[in-house]
């Protein structure tokens, strides 16, 4: 009698099926976040009839998006009622605190899906298929509602950031923001540091969003803004600190150098930089998070990577910063890189 031989380790058909519908799912939630599905069931509508009534949609397509939430954890499932789980209802009901539905604006949004559109072509070419420098042109309008929708998801690392400031400089600090974005990891720092100053630097259309928030948390009176390309503006020489918050894995490894150079020479003679990055283990495939945020770089810039912690010392010891301890971000993907003379 014979056998077939046992299939080899790896993903199975299901698996290759799965993968190739996978965009089903983020179509899925950012459809239930749009329609406010989550809330609407907060607040007691719990069937399809009655979610449908309140959502002002179809019955049977609000059972079928409802059921296949169900499937993928996003929603529990008893008779014909659905319900929430726990951390479903506190990051996805719009009336949380920590309601993060924004952040399928800028992740979802219509050039980031495009980006990977023909990923074939973009491995033949090595660069982008966004028109001109992808997200890293001049003035690029994504970078708008990044700063608008992506607070929640970065306040953990800017809360863990603002501590270990906190724990390094008192008394009057001078803070350079650069592609400082929404702002709030400046202006989190500023709010524990009340005689700290802080230079914002981004396009002018995204400070605006970051002035916004500085001017909501009360330290806009302390708040520079500075406008334009962050290799181009002159930054000065008498910062204590300053913040790259994921902008270094945009460039290629010399312009990131050419970036750091700058930033090293604004720095004080004890002053310190802080980096936040996707950074990945030397084998470039753990963690998980990390390692797969280069695929993102590869579709949306001409030559960004996420770098890893060697190279990043690389690079800042090549910008004359020589001294680095690296830093896991609590409750985040992320790590914080603080680099010295």
């Amino acid at each position: 009698m014979s056998h077939s031989p046992p299939l080899p380790a790896g993903p199975t058909p299901a698996d290759i099926f799965e993968t190739l519908n996978a965009h089903q799912q983020s179509a899925a939630l950012r459809g239930a976040i749009e329609l406010d599905l989550f809330t609407a069931i907060s607040q007691g509508h719990t069937t399809a009839q009655a979610l449908a009534s309140h959502c002002q949609a179809d019955v049977r397509a609000m059972r079928i998006l409802c059921d296949y939430l169900t499937v993928y954890g996003y929603l529990t499932k008893s008779g014909n009622e659905y319900g929430l789980p726990p951390t479903v209802s506190t990051f996805l009901v719009r009336t949380s605190p920590q309601y993060m539905g924004s952040i399928a604006r800028f992740i979802n949004s219509p050039d980031l899906l495009g980006a990977f559109n023909d990923v074939a072509a973009i491995v033949r070419t090595g660069s982008t298929q966004i028109s001109g420098q992808g997200t890293i042109e001049s003035e690029y309008d994504g970078w708008v509602e990044f700063a608008r929708s992506m607070v929640p998801i970065m306040m953990p690392a800017a809360e863990f950031m603002a501590d270990l400031a906190e724990k390094r400089h008192q008394g009057p600090t001078r803070i350079l923001d650069i592609a400082a974005g929404h702002g709030m990891f400046g202006v989190s720092i500023a709010r524990r540091l009340p005689e700290a100053t802080v230079a914002a630097l981004d396009w002018e259309n995204v400070l605006a969003v970051a002035h916004e928030n500085a001017k909501r948390h009360g330290v806009h009176e302390r708040y520079e803004l500075l406008s334009g390309d962050a290799f181009e503006v002159d930054f000065g020489n008498d910062f204590d600190l300053v913040l790259l918050t994921n902008i270094l894995h945009h460039f290629d490894q010399p312009t990131c150098v050419k970036l750091m150079s700058k930033v090293a020479n604004a720095l004080t003679p004890d002053g310190t930089a802080m980096t936040l990055e996707f950074i990945p283990n030397k084998d470039r495939v753990t963690p998980p998070a990390s390692a797969t945020f280069s695929f993102m770089m590869l579709g949306t810039t001409p030559a960004g990577d996420a770098y890893t912690l060697n190279e990043y010392e690389a690079m800042w010891s090549q910008a004359g910063l020589t001294k680095h301890e690296m830093i896991d971000v609590p409750n985040s993907a992320q790590r914080v890189l603080i680099s010295r003379r």
